[in-house]
C-alpha cells in the first residue's frame, strides 16, 4: 500500500526523533567522565587569651587535607572587649562574659550546619602563666568560667587551658613560616613543598613574655628546646624558648622596681621616662606580679613618686642589669640566664603585640631600647644579622601568633575527607548533547503537527 505525503513526513519526523534522541543517550551514558567535586569546608574557633587582651580567631580549610594536613586560612579576627582574663580575679564569670560578643560573631560567620563539628579551643599565655604562679586557684576559676561560656555554645569545644611558652613560640614559628609560603606553595595547579633552606625563625614579644623559635644549621644539642612537627608530609626540628618575666610589661615593673631598691626614699628619678614626666602609684600595685621581687622591708600603705629624667644611657644600663650576662660569659651556644640557644639563623620575623594608644608614650623610649638591648645582646644578632629582622604585625594579610600554627597542627587530628566523585561531561560533548534534544524535540513536535493540522491529500 502506497503511503501519502502526510504519512511519509511523519515517519520521517519520527525517524529523526529516535535517531537524535538515542545519539543524545549515547552522549550522556557513554562519553560521561569521573570527576571530584570540590570538598565541603572546614572551620575552627580560637581565642588567644595574652596578658593584656583576647583576640577570637576563624580559621577555615577544605576538608579533603594536602598530606594529612588543612591548608588553612584566616576567616575572621576579632578584638574581646575589656583587658585580659588573668584580670578577671575579683569576678571570673565575667571573663567568660567578656567572649560572647566575639564568638557570636564567629558563630554567624559559619555555615548552621556546620556549627556542632567545629573545634573551639581558648589558650592562655603569659598572664594566665604569671596568676597560675601567683594564686593558681584563682586561674583555675577563670579558666572554668570560660570554659563553661564556652562549652554552652553550639559547637565542638576542645578545652580551655594554659598554654606552656615552648609552645607559644613553636606554634608562632609554624604560623610565620606558612602565610610566607615557606611549608607549602601552591605552583603548576598542585601544592608543593618549597625548596630547603627557606625558613625563617620567629620572635615574638608579648606583654609578659618573650619567645625566640627558629631552625639551627647545626644539631639542637639541648632536648627540652627542641619541638618536632610533621606538616604536609615533611618534618621540622625547631629550637624555642620563651623568657616569662621579659615580656614588656613585666620588664618595665621590674625596671621600676630596680629603681626604686637603688634610691631608697618615696621619689625614683627614672631615666628612661622623657623629662617632665611625674606620676604617683602605690607601691603596693609595683610589686602585684609573680615577676618582681617583693623586699622584707615594704611598706604597702606607701605612695611612690615617678619622675623622668630622659638619659638614654643610664636607661640602657638598668635594663642591662635586669640580665643575667654572666651566666652565660665564654659560651657561643648560650643567650642570658644561663639559657642554651644556639647561633641565631636565618630571616626572622617578629610579632609585636604592644598596644598603640597614647597612655603607652612615657614608655616608648623604654621599650625601643629594651627591643635593643634584647636582640643585640640577649639574643646575639650581630651588625651582620640584624638586618635580617623584620617586624610585623601581619604576614601576607594574617595575623601573626601562635593561634594559626595550633589550627595546622590541629587539623592534623581531625580526619580528612574524600572529595566526591559526580559523572560530567565535557563542555564540547554537553553542547552537542543540548543540539540533539533540541533536534528531537523539534522532531517530535513536528511529528505532532503533522497529524494535527496536515489534512489528508
Amino acid at each position: 500500500m502506497r503511503l501519502s505525503w502526510k504519512e511519509r513526513v511523519f515517519m520521517v519526523l519520527l525517524g529523526v526523533a529516535a535517531a537524535s534522541g538515542l545519539t543524545m543517550l549515547i552522549l550522556i551514558l557513554v562519553k560521561a567522565t569521573n570527576v571530584l567535586l570540590p570538598a565541603d569546608t572546614k572551620f575552627g574557633i580560637l581565642f588567644d587569651a595574652g596578658s593584656s587582651h583576647t583576640s577570637l580567631f576563624v580559621y577555615q580549610w577544605p576538608a579533603n587535607k594536602e598530606k594529612d594536613t588543612g591548608v588553612v586560612s584566616q576567616a575572621l579576627a576579632c578584638q574581646v572587649e575589656g583587658p585580659g582574663i588573668s584580670s578577671y580575679t575579683s569576678d571570673p564569670t565575667q571573663a567568660g562574659e567578656s567572649l560572647k560578643s566575639c564568638l557570636q560573631e564567629a558563630l554567624a560567620l559559619i555555615p548552621q550546619t556546620q556549627h556542632p563539628v567545629t573545634p573551639t579551643f581558648l589558650g592562655a599565655t603569659a598572664g594566665m602563666r604569671l596568676l597560675s604562679q601567683k594564686n593558681s586557684s584563682q586561674a583555675q576559676d577563670i579558666l572554668a568560667a570560660v570554659s563553661q561560656t564556652l562549652s554552652r555554645a553550639p559547637v565542638d569545644f576542645w578545652g580551655a587551658r594554659i598554654l606552656a611558652g615552648q609552645d607559644e613560640g613553636a606554634f608562632g614559628w609554624i604560623t610565620v613560616n606558612y602565610v610566607l609560603g615557606m611549608l607549602l606553595k601552591y605552583s603548576s595547579g598542585q601544592w608543593i613543598l618549597p625548596e630547603d633552606g627557606t625558613l625563617v625563625g620567629a620572635l615574638d614579644l608579648g606583654g609578659a613574655s618573650t619567645q625566640i623559635s627558629f631552625v639551627p644549621q647545626g644539631p639542637i644539642l639541648d632536648q627540652s628546646t627542641q619541638v618536632t612537627f610533621r606538616l604536609y608530609g615533611a618534618n621540622y626540628s625547631v629550637y624555642t624558648h620563651s623568657y616569662l618575666c621579659f615580656g614588656r610589661d613585666q620588664i618595665l615593673r621590674r625596671l621600676l622596681a630596680e629603681l626604686v631598691q637603688v634610691s631608697q626614699v618615696a621619689r625614683v628619678r627614672h631615666p628612661c621616662y622623657h623629662s617632665g614626666y611625674q606620676a604617683t602609684l602605690s607601691l603596693a600595685s609595683l610589686y602585684d606580679s609573680p615577676c618582681v621581687h617583693t623586699p622584707d622591708s615594704l611598706n604597702y600603705t606607701q605612695n611612690l613618686t615617678v619622675e623622668g629624667i630622659g638619659n638614654p644611657g643610664n636607661c640602657v644600663a638598668a635594663l642591662r642589669g635586669l640580665f643575667n650576662f654572666s651566666s652565660c660569659k665564654g659560651q657561643e651556644d648560650c643567650a642570658f640566664n644561663g639559657v642554651y640557644q644556639p647561633p641565631v639563623h636565618g630571616q626572622f620575623y617578629v610579632e609585636d603585640s604592644y598596644p598603640g594608644q597614647e597612655r603607652w608614650l612615657r614608655d616608648y623610649c623604654a621599650s625601643g631600647l629594651y627591643i635593643l638591648v634584647l636582640l643585640l645582646e640577649g639574643y646575639k644578632f650581630s651588625e651582620e644579622t640584624w638586618p635580617n629582622i623584620q617586624f610585623q604585625k601581619q604576614a601576607g594579610g594574617t595575623d601573626i601568633g601562635w593561634t594559626l600554627g595550633f589550627m595546622l597542627n590541629l587539623t592534623g587530628m581531625i580526619p580528612a575527607e574524600a572529595l566526591t566523585q559526580w559523572r560530567a561531561q565535557s563542555y564540547s560533548i554537553w553542547i552537542a548533547g543540548v543540539v540533539f534534544a533540541v533536534l528531537t524535540l523539534v522532531a517530535i513536535l513536528g511529528a505532532a503537527a503533522v497529524q494535527l493540522f496536515w489534512t489528508q491529500d
